[in-house]
């Protein structure tokens, strides 16, 4: 009798609690690992190529914590980003609301997983090998009750605890937090078409899924951070594999470069902007619009003052963040400045010319060479200095084969 509640007070491996807690830690990890290399970033967006050895360990390790299967995740999470905060969203607290998609989030995933055609149309390249069909997706509640068991073998009552905490990490941090409040509050290097926001600069935590702005622009990049301030836990795990030979980066982003002797609009410069269009719209915002409304507010009366910083802060915003008073705010501004006009609308023209992105390339350098055109005979510095630096992009030259 007193061996057995030995047993159940420290189970098998009888740590201290502080043991524990680094157990809990380094466990929940692990999962966030799973999460973001392997069902996002590789099977979802095919950023990079694994090795089957760590594939099949994650898979067993998220039968093991959570019973997704990696056909039900990547096609929601593809079918996210193509519907992204429309009324098709799987999970947008844009059209569902913040309280919704934060403490009920896994259970959108859960109705979404029984759609058929959703699964059949954007869960393509998923595994589906013996173990998929026979064990995961057969019986995916098995693993979780099975890590109930091992858990209460290895540490005793106090293992309920740990796995509670597992079966909880998933559906709080990604389906809530990244799901969440990645869509509602944060900070944006860049204005990308839906209300995705970086959490935090530093992701830790939640695997570096805290960039999701950053990620939400470029989805198809393995790395998260962008800024010399950001880091992206995810990142290093995905660069030690690829130190061993576990991991293949395939995409980080666009590849452009600058030759700042580069004096006219090619077909070469214009795939290079079409490329790092969000890069570009996020320097237009800072370099130009910028010192523009800075110079603006310089020499306007208090009234004014007023109205043009609160059209700054929307100005080059993304449609769909700018409510009804923003939208106030910007007319007023260009109603009351020829410059801020003129940049105003020389903004939506580019993006007007990256809408043009999947059409004919000749029609896109026209229209860039025009728009620079108007730039640099409008007189504004900044505006001159910035169709220079458009015509200076240029694709990386691709090393010789041989």
């Amino acid at each position: 009798m007193v061996g057995i509640l030995d047993w159940l007070r420290g189970g098998i491996l009888d740590l201290s609690v502080w043991q524990l807690v680094l157990v809990a830690l380094v466990v929940t990890h692990i999962t966030i690992v799973s999460v973001t290399v392997y069902l996002h970033r590789h099977s979802a967006h095919r950023a990079l190529e694994l090795h089957p050895v760590l594939k099949h360990f994650f898979r067993a390790w998220l039968w093991l914590t959570t019973g997704m299967g990696t056909l039900e995740w990547t096609a929601i999470h593809r079918k996210h980003h193509v519907k992204c905060e429309t009324e098709e969203d799987p999970h947008s607290p844009v059209q569902q609301g913040i309280g919704e998609i934060m403490w009920c989030g896994v259970e959108a995933y859960r109705k979404e997983s029984k759609n058929q055609e959703t699964l059949k149309k954007y869960g393509r390249g998923c595994p589906d090998d013996w173990l998929e069909r026979h064990l995961y997706s057969r019986f995916p509640m098995a693993g979780i009750v099975s890590l109930l068991f091992i858990n209460v073998a290895l540490f005793g009552v106090l293992g309920l605890t740990i796995w509670a905490v597992q079966m909880l990490w998933i559906p709080l941090f990604a389906a809530g937090v990244i799901n969440g409040i990645g869509h509602w509050w944060g900070y944006r290097n860049f204005e990308c078409p839906d209300a995705a926001r970086n959490i935090l600069p530093w992701g830790i935590l939640i695997g570096g899924e805290e960039l999701h702005n950053n990620h939400h622009t470029y989805p198809n990049s393995a790395k998260l951070s962008v800024k010399a301030f950001e880091f992206d836990i995810g990142w290093f795990w995905i660069r030690l594999f690829a130190a061993f030979g576990m991991a293949k980066v395939i995409s980080t982003g666009p590849v452009v470069e600058r030759i700042e002797s580069k004096k006219t609009l090619d077909k070469e410069a214009a795939w290079a902007l079409l490329n790092d269009r969000f890069n570009v719209m996020a320097r237009y915002s800072r370099e130009v619009v910028a010192p523009v409304m800075e110079q603006e507010y310089r020499k306007a009366d208090a009234a004014r003052r007023k109205m043009i910083k609160k059209a700054r802060k929307v100005l080059c915003r993304e449609a769909i963040l700018v409510t009804q008073d923003g939208r106030n705010h910007i007319t007023a501004a260009v109603q009351s400045s020829e410059n801020i006009a003129l940049i105003h609308r020389l903004h939506e023209e580019l993006l007007d010319i990256w809408a043009k992105r999947g059409g004919n390339m000749d029609e896109v350098i026209q229209a860039l060479t025009l728009w620079c055109k108007e730039a640099e005979a409008s007189g504004v510095e900044t505006l001159l200095d910035f169709s220079e630096t458009l015509k200076s992009y240029a694709m990386p030259a691709r090393p010789a084969l041989g």
